[in-house]
């Protein structure tokens, strides 16, 4: 059998703000993110394995990026924990928002920078993350591969 790759799509709900910017991206706004996650590795050969013919069963790869990117990110409000917008974030907090503070600017690039690390760290030893594609608006997106790192 051959090397394949299998990409699983996500999506969720997030807000944030860009500190610094000198666009409308300034301001506390949202987006409907679409994740594409792309694995690679060689389909399981033995056929007495309940998972044969798979790379990886989908729904564990479902189940990792729900835990480390979806179920943290859905319907939170991320900010960069370096800027002033921690006194928002803390105040939104106070109010009971879901409010994540994060080591960098939250732009589409940076966020998927640390998706590939979060969903690295989880799979198993042969599968490989091949690629990402954030999608924040409809036309915009930002993509990582495993080649250029």
């Amino acid at each position: 059998m051959g090397t394949i790759r299998i990409t699983k799509q996500f999506s969720f709900e997030t807000g944030h703000a860009l500190y610094g910017y000198d666009g409308k991206c300034r301001n506390v706004h949202g987006h409907s993110y679409k994740l594409s996650v792309t694995v690679i590795g060689n389909p399981i050969e033995d056929s007495s394995h309940v998972k044969f013919g798979m790379v990886i069963d989908f729904s564990d790869l479902k189940k990792i990026v729900k835990e480390e990117i979806v179920d943290v990110f859905d319907h939170a409000t991320v900010f960069n924990k370096n800027t002033p917008h921690v006194e928002l974030a803390k105040e939104l907090s106070q109010r009971g928002h879901n409010v994540l503070l994060v080591d960098y600017q939250p732009t589409s690039e940076m966020m998927v920078i640390d998706f590939a690390e979060k969903i690295k760290a989880r799979l198993p030893k042969n599968i490989t993350l091949h690629s990402l594609k954030l999608q924040e608006t409809e036309t915009s997106y930002a993509e990582w591969f495993a080649h250029d790192n």
